[in-house]
């Protein structure tokens, strides 16, 4: 057990003491600590509880400064990234529908649903994948883009629908769609640029696991 992990147990125990030369130390030993897994003196600072469900993200290329091998081992075996990607589409394509919806229904595109998607689909990736890789970020970027892409396809769909007097299925499984590059490019604009770039960031940002204290001790 490294130094920091055993001060992750002092810092709530009520022995500590803190000296101003060496940090923390035991006050029933006036030492620092030597437990290589559990300490037999431990007693708990309830007053700090709170303070110990904090979460911290730690990106990829920290994660050998804050974790031994031992823990690294551990949380990539937690990893899913298959069904992360999975519902982080599913939940990507929820927001997208939403998004058309509301977009046909006030005649006006609301730029900022592509945030909200960028951050459904980065907190879906992070708590469904568990992923501390790279690749869990990448995926998550590229599917909040994908899904803001999408939602501003079914909103031109939903307005020819609309211009047709057809059903919107009808629309979807029928239209031409080799005029939809033309209709994307003709809507694009540079803020849609910006809330794309925006809902990328979100879905890299925070598609990666959080810890707290507890997955530092365990």
């Amino acid at each position: 057990m490294t130094r920091k992990e055993q001060l992750l147990f002092c810092e709530k125990c009520t022995h500590r003491k803190m000296d101003l030369n060496q940090g923390i130390l035991c006050n029933l030993t006036n030492e620092k600590a030597t437990f290589t897994s559990t300490c037999t003196d431990y007693n708990e600072d309830l007053s700090i509880e709170a303070a110990n469900q904090e979460e911290r993200i730690i990106y990829h290329s920290d994660l050998s400064e804050n974790f031994s091998e031992k823990h690294i081992e551990r949380f990539k075996s937690e990893q899913n990234f298959s069904l992360g990607v999975i519902l982080s589409l599913l939940a990507g394509t929820i927001g997208a529908i939403l998004w058309a919806l509301i977009t046909v229904a006030t005649k006006f595109q609301i730029g900022y649903m592509a945030i909200a998607i960028g951050a459904g689909v980065g907190f879906t990736m992070r708590y469904i994948g568990k992923g501390i890789d790279q690749k869990f970020g990448i995926a998550g970027a590229i599917v909040a883009v994908f899904s803001c892409a999408l939602g501003n396809l079914l909103s031109i769909i939903g307005f020819i629908s609309e211009y047709q007097e057809l059903s919107f299925l009808n629309t979807l499984l029928y239209m031409d769609y080799s005029y939809i590059p033309q209709l994307m490019k003709e809507g694009f604009s540079f803020m849609d640029v910006f809330f794309y770039a925006i809902a990328g960031y979100e879905g890299y940002r925070f598609s990666f696991r959080v810890f707290k204290n507890e997955d530092f001790i365990n």
